[in-house]
Order: structure tokens, then C-alpha cells, then sequence
């Protein structure tokens, strides 16, 4: 079993617009500020210095960010590359409906791939 960081929305585009609330989170708890889960912005420049943009790029090495297509190839690609045979999805979103959204994306994909789904209350 695998947990990744996973936002996905119906294009790349708003996947990594939602994902600076993501970004926002573990900018926060290096600056010993943690604060509760912050509305999405436009862009991380001006927010962040290079120290911290990297500090937060490197905690999120391995989070997989995009529309349906782009989740797909690269959730197939981690599951190649570790074997796994569980995937936990860990989602951080401002907005409930956007991460509801995100796991039906998720859900979604792996239906079609004929492969079972179910959330930890299932």
C-alpha cells in the first residue's frame, strides 16, 4: 500500500489552481505558522521565497496534479514503478466540493479500468 497527494479536476489547468491550497498548507507549517486550510491563488510567486518553493516542491515530490488523463498516467505509472496493490488518496481542498470532485475523477478512472473503488467508511 501507497499514499499519494491527489488533486484532480477536469483540466490541468484548475487541478493546479486548486492545488496552491495544498502548497499554502506546507508553506505554513515551515514558516511555524500553521493556519487552517487557505483559499486557492491565482500563483505561488510573490508568496513564497526560492528557499521555501523548495522546501514545499520537495515535500511534495511525489503529489500527482491534473485532469482526469494526466491522474490516470501518472497513478498508473507510480503503481508500476512501487508494485503497489493499495493506493490512499490524501486530498487537501479548500472547498468540499472540489474535493469531492477530485475523488470522483479518481474513481472514475479506476471504474473504468474494471478496478474496485471504495472510501475507508465503505
Amino acid at each position: 500500500m501507497i499514499g499519494v497527494p491527489v488533486v484532480a479536476a477536469d483540466t490541468d489547468e484548475q487541478a493546479h489552481f486548486l492545488s496552491t491550497t495544498q502548497q499554502l498548507k506546507f508553506l505554513s507549517l515551515i514558516r511555524g505558522n500553521r493556519l487552517p486550510l487557505q483559499p486557492p491563488v491565482e500563483s505561488m510567486d510573490g508568496v513564497w521565497n526560492e528557499w521555501e518553493r523548495s522546501a514545499v516542491q520537495q515535500r511534495l515530490g511525489a503529489a500527482i496534479v491534473g485532469g482526469p488523463d494526466t491522474v490516470k498516467r501518472e497513478l498508473e505509472s507510480l503503481v508500476a514503478q512501487t508494485q503497489a496493490d493499495e493506493v490512499m488518496i490524501v486530498s487537501d481542498f479548500y472547498d468540499f466540493s472540489d474535493r469531492l470532485r477530485s475523488y470522483e475523477i479518481v474513481a472514475s478512472l479506476k471504474q473504468d479500468a474494471g478496478v474496485s473503488t471504495r472510501t475507508a467508511n465503505a
